[in-house]
C-alpha cells in the first residue's frame, strides 16, 4: 500500500495538469509569434492567467490534502474531492479561452472556492479535535 496515495495522486495529477496549461500557452505563444510577454496579445492572456490561478491555488488545496491525509481523516471522501478540483481546473482552462465554454470558468471558479473553503474548515476541525 502505497504512503499518503491521495496526497500522491493529487501532487501527480497538478504536475501533469500544470504541464498541459504550459503547453496551452506555448501553442497561442507560437501560432501568435509573441514569445516574450503578452504584447496585449488576448488569448495569450487568458491562457496566461488559467495558469496563474491554477498556480495561486493549487499548492493550497495539496497542502490541505497533505494534512488531512496525515491526521487519518481522510477516509474515502479525499480522493473525490482532489479528483472533482482537478476536473474543475480544466474546466476552468477551457474556460478562459471564452466561446462556447466559457461557463466551465465560473464551475472551476465556484468549485475552487468551496474545495478550498471545505478542505479548510475539515483542517480546522481536526485541529480542534472534533474530528
Amino acid at each position: 500500500m502505497a504512503l499518503l496515495p491521495v496526497t500522491l495522486a493529487a501532487a501527480a495529477a497538478a504536475a501533469i495538469l500544470n504541464v498541459w496549461l504550459m503547453l496551452r500557452i506555448g501553442a497561442v505563444r507560437n501560432a501568435e509569434k509573441v514569445y516574450i510577454g503578452d504584447e496585449d496579445c488576448e488569448p495569450l492572456i487568458r491562457r496566461m492567467r488559467a495558469q496563474a490561478n491554477f498556480v495561486e491555488s493549487t499548492p493550497f488545496v495539496l497542502a490541505l490534502i497533505l494534512v488531512i491525509e496525515l491526521s487519518g481523516n481522510g477516509q474515502a471522501w479525499l480522493q473525490y474531492v482532489a479528483a472533482l478540483y482537478f476536473i474543475a481546473r480544466i474546466a476552468h482552462a477551457f474556460g478562459m479561452d471564452g466561446g462556447a465554454f466559457k461557463i466551465g470558468r465560473v464551475i472551476g471558479t465556484i468549485a475552487t472556492l468551496l474545495t478550498l473553503l471545505g478542505l479548510a474548515v475539515v483542517a480546522a476541525l481536526i485541529a480542534a479535535r472534533v474530528l
